[in-house]
Order: structure tokens, then sequence, then C-alpha cells
């Protein structure tokens, strides 16, 4: 795929300095990319899904979601 020159030469600069090919350092790169496109769009659409259930019967059950309260306060599990 075509690059800019710019690029093109970190990308060279980077294999040399690695001793890994430009096509592996590319394509793992546009793997790594493509993944976090992904998790980002999982996450985009779990949140437009919560968002559109939220109050409705599809909702996190009250008792359920005490009880998940309660678990993380007792084992003292911190949150992200």
């Amino acid at each position: 795929m075509p690059l800019p020159e710019r690029t093109y030469a970190g990308l060279r600069a980077e294999a040399e300095r690695t001793g890994l090919p430009a096509t592996t350092l590319a394509r793992d790169a546009v793997d790594w990319w493509l993944r976090q496109q992904y998790r980002k769009a999982r996450h985009e659409a779990i949140t437009a899904y919560a968002t559109e259930m939220a109050g409705t019967h599809l909702d996190l059950d009250a008792d359920l979601e005490t009880a998940g309260i309660e678990h993380l306060v007792k084992t003292g599990k911190a949150t992200r």
C-alpha cells in the first residue's frame, strides 16, 4: 500500500532498528488498529443498547445490582 514518504521512512527506520521486515511491522500495526476499531465499535454498541434499555424491564435488576455492589465492597475489588 502506498505510504507518505515520512511514514515510509519511519517504517524503514523501525524495521532496521528491530531487524524485522517492514511488511511485518506494517501488518502488525494494521492488525492492532483493526482490533482497536472493533473494540471501539463493540463498546459503542453496548453503550447504545444500555442507554436505550435504561429504565425498561431489560435494565439491570435492582436486587442484582445491589448484590454486586455489596460483593465489591466486601471483597475490596476496585473499579476501573
